[in-house]
């Protein structure tokens, strides 16, 4: 039974958090390197093998945000129970898979539980420190939760080739019974203010529609023709769904999601680079992987290995990022951070077609320094941008905007190798991509926090800088 007091308290909140980002993290890196075992095993296509990732991370993309809602609302307890509990079974289930679709269908419900537990890890983190304290507990947290996913191409390498590509799944059950036994010792939900009498459904799904539509048009279009059938009107009517979306939430009074939080340009470029760092991670993590397997003919852990290189420097750097924060603002480290990337993006991409493992070294591991400097601070100028009892809402803002990057990441990056066979080509759009939000970023961030939040005078209409 663990001793918990009011002086250790939060620290058992950030060990769990920071598990329960670990758990995430390495779920995304473990599969990665195991995608070409378990596609020749259960007999898939190359599109198939990449719905194992794209459906996990389409409907974590899609809950995500109520769930973040849903903490405000109920308390986050019930929530990382139910969620940890829904997370453990699927990936039981998919340890289990005999067929991929079957397993595309586990690895679906398993995006739900980790929508669940996600985002209540980063508002729980926030309220469990004050203020003054946050960059440090979330450099902290960044850097539990990335000594995982660090570890997670290792893993699935050594688990995929020594014994079983289902052992990356079940590798997650124990995890996830820690994280629970830890929230009950540990969590006391905080009185929450005010009351929510409705939730808003509309809200998630034509959130949820919209992005699925997208997704899944990006995701068949190089197949089913991206002018035949049904991938136009897909495609419409997810930018439809949408634009929709937004006209709703503007007016709720207590939206999924407060979109007029975007009318700071600050705000919105530090989602956008939550939504790039996703997109250039699943670019490197799956994306290189598969080229490091099927290109330079290296096995699941020697994989592994190779891009321990990419991954390393996040437990390295997640937690000095956060501090750096405290001192001198977002600014610096986060378009220092991305420039950094970025260029590491364009490297990769340019020496990819050597074929040579040496070649792409130093691009793989700047990338891993320059990514880390572009989280935390980012995160901690969104958490400073509001109440205690929104916290639930950023948190699902945020993560929101991650998986985003990461669900259409993998899509485009898909299809342009399924239509082009070339890997330069993923590298090298993923890098322009990453340059245009670099350049956006650079006359939106503005020095010190540089966001809208509430006034205390006019809570749902007008905002204010901070």
């Amino acid at each position: 039974m663990l001793e918990i007091n009011d002086r250790s308290r939060k620290w058992w909140i950030l060990t769990a958090m920071g598990t329960c980002g670990g758990l995430i993290m390495l779920d995304e890196t473990v599969v990665g390197v195991a995608l070409p075992t378990l596609r020749r095993d259960l007999g898939m296509s190359d599109l198939a093998s990449h719905w194992v990732i794209s459906a996990y991370l389409l409907v974590f993309t899609g809950a995500a945000a109520a769930s973040g809602k849903l903490g405000d609302v109920i308390g986050f307890k019930n929530l990382v129970i139910v969620g940890a509990a829904v997370f453990g079974l699927a990936s039981l289930a998919s340890g289990f898979a005999e067929s991929g679709a079957f397993l595309i269908a586990a690895c679906a419900v398993r995006g739900l539980g980790a929508a669940v537990i996600f985002p209540a890890r980063f508002a729980m983190l926030i309220i469990a420190f004050p203020k003054e304290q946050r960059g440090m507990a979330i450099g902290i947290l960044g850097a539990i939760g990335t000594t995982f996913l660090a570890l997670g191409p290792l893993v699935g390498g050594f688990l995929t080739e020594i014994f079983s590509w289902r052992w990356i799944f079940w590798i997650n059950i124990p995890i996830a019974s820690l994280i629970v036994a830890i929230v009950l010792a540990a969590w006391e939900d905080p009185p929450r203010k005010g009351t929510h009498s409705s939730f808003d459904y509309a809200g998630l799904v034509t959130l949820a529609a919209g992005i699925g539509m997208l997704v899944f048009a990006i995701m068949q279009g190089s197949t089913w023709g991206w002018t035949q059938g049904i991938i136009p009107w897909l495609l419409a009517g997810g930018i439809a769904l949408l634009s929709l979306f937004v006209l709703i939430e503007l007016r709720r009074q207590v939206p999924l999601i407060e979109v007029r939080l975007f009318r700071s340009a600050s705000f919105s470029a530090c989602t956008l680079v939550f939504f790039v760092g996703q997109f250039s991670k699943m670019t490197i993590i799956v994306f290189g992987s598969l080229y490091l397997q099927d290109k330079l003919g290296m096995g699941p852990l020697i994989a592994g290995f190779a891009l321990l290189a990419a991954v390393g420097g996040f437990p390295v750097f997640s937690a000095p990022a956060g501090l750096l924060a405290d001192r001198i603002g977002a600014r610096r480290p986060v378009l220092g951070g991305m420039a950094l990337a970025t260029l590491a993006m364009f490297w990769i991409g340019l020496t990819a077609g050597g074929d040579s493992y040496v070649l792409l070294l130093p691009g793989l591991i700047l990338w891993g320094i320059g990514l880390p400097f572009c989280y935390a601070p980012a995160t901690r100028a969104m958490a400073n941008a509001v109440p205690t009892e929104k916290q639930g809402q950023i948190g699902g803002i945020a993560v929101t905007a991650r998986l985003l990057g990461g669900t259409i990441g993998v899509a485009i990056c898909s299809t342009l190798l399924i239509m082009t066979g070339d890997f330069q080509a993923v590298f090298l759009v993923t890098g322009a991509i990453m340059l245009a939000i670099f350049l956006f970023g650079w006359f939106a961030i503005e020095p010190g926090h540089g966001v809208l939040v509430p006034s205390a005078h006019h809570p749902t209409g007008a905002w204010s800088h901070s």
